[in-house]
């Protein structure tokens, strides 16, 4: 059966025609549009549930994960080292790849090859899809020769990033959720239960105790001003990021991070093995050495640790090692410092960074097992003691009615 494919080509003028075709499969629908002198660019099955195919949620729908570069790199990578051509294999990943935006993009990536343009050039058209750290690792690869080598160390670098990512959030996201279901059993309590106490005691006349006093003044403080709070917070909400998106914002933001208790630790071991990983992928490629630390500044994640790059670039221009300089800053242990001199002085400082990078990737991991293994019952003691606080809270007035009926 037949099935209706929705096209996007350019024509031999360079003009994008969209249109559809029906066919067996997306095969035939190709060898037919470049028959008629058409390029391809993307090409898709027709959703029939027009209602299905325009809900889209902004910013999701065409958001490409780092994890789909890694696999698009990697797969890229084992098409050129069989012998297929650039051409061919972006052809493939563009028909192959799930994410329909990565898809599109490589279509673009090998239109603009096939009219003459480098690789590296087609790819730094598309700065949201592939970084800096991306774009300087392929055109290394291209001048060297070596591309499908350095594709594989692209994805694994990424992977390495992936990864890292993803132990961080799983620290960070069990104590937020904790926190927002704490947060919520008290605001409903506030709001809707304690309230009936407060008749109840109404009723009954006398002191009540002091913990019960607080907690009713505390309700009646946030069912009179909640909606207040709830803008209060949004706006502080925006507020807030607008403002670690300033240059002095962020520099401030990102050095306080690096000194909270527990968690700092882990911001600084996370953001070393990030700096080694990168560092070492881009000096085994043979980017040279300044394009390579504004590259690592640029992908730090940590404005901390970009000065100090930047520091070092500077010195590096004027003929200094890259290991002293970051002596000067605090955020670079001194093992760190250490290791990368002994691989400038034997020339193997891509193999000490890597060692760095697996030393502190390693440490975040542990880092994460240790915060998980202590926050969990932190946690539960918070909330035990949030709520069982309020609850006896609202029943001491009651024992001690119970107390003068005996």
């Amino acid at each position: 059966m037949a099935t209706t494919f929705s096209y996007r080509v350019r024509d031999q003028q360079g003009k994008v025609v969209e249109g559809q075709l029906e066919a067996d499969d997306q095969a035939l629908v190709i060898d037919k549009l470049r028959s008629m002198g058409y390029t391809p660019i993307t090409i898709s099955k027709r959703n029939e549930n027009k209602l299905t195919a325009d809900l889209s949620i902004p910013g999701l729908s065409n958001r490409v994960k780092l994890k789909d570069v890694a696999v698009m790199s990697r797969q890229f990578a084992t098409m050129i080292n069989s012998g297929l051509s650039i051409l061919r294999s972006l052809a493939i990943l563009a028909q192959q790849t799930e994410n329909s935006e990565l898809a599109r993009v490589a279509g673009e990536v090998r239109l603009d090859v096939e009219r003459g343009a480098s690789l590296s050039v087609a790819l730094a058209r598309h700065p949201k899809v592939f970084n800096q750290l991306f774009v300087s690792m392929v055109k290394s690869g291209e001048t060297s020769g070596t591309l499908d080598e350095v594709l594989i160390r692209l994805a694994t670098t990424i992977e390495k990033q992936v990864q890292l990512r993803g132990k961080v959030k799983s620290a960070m996201t069990y104590p937020v959720m904790v926190g927002f279901v704490v947060f919520s059993i008290a605001m409903i309590m506030l709001i809707f239960i304690v309230p009936q106490f407060q008749g109840i005691y109404a009723s009954l006349g006398g002191q009540l105790p002091m913990p019960t006093q607080v907690l009713l003044t505390i309700s009646k403080i946030v069912r009179t001003f909640f909606p207040f709070l709830i803008v209060l917070g949004i706006v502080g909400a925006i507020l807030f990021r607008r403002w670690i998106k300033t240059d002095r914002g962020r520099g401030l933001w990102d050095a306080f991070k690096l000194r909270v208790p527990i968690f700092g630790s882990l911001v600084s071991k996370t953001a070393l093995a990030r700096f080694a990983r990168t560092l070492g992928a881009l000096t085994r490629a043979g980017v040279p050495i300044l394009e390579s630390l504004e590259i690592v500044a640029d992908t730090a994640g940590n404005t901390v640790v970009a000065n100090a790059v930047h520091d070092t670039q500077r010195a590096v221009k004027g003929g200094d090692s890259i290991a002293r300089p970051l002596e000067q800053h605090e955020v670079f242990p001194p093992m760190v410092v250490q290791m990368m001199a002994v691989g400038e002085e034997t020339g193997a400082l891509d193999e000490m960074l890597d060692k760095i990078a697996d030393f502190y990737e390693s440490e975040v991991e542990a880092t994460v097992d240790a915060l998980t293994s202590l926050i969990e019952p932190v946690l539960i003691v918070v909330m035990g003691v949030v709520v069982g606080g309020m609850i006896i809270s609202l029943y001491l007035p009651l024992f001690n009615i119970i107390k003068l009926i005996k």
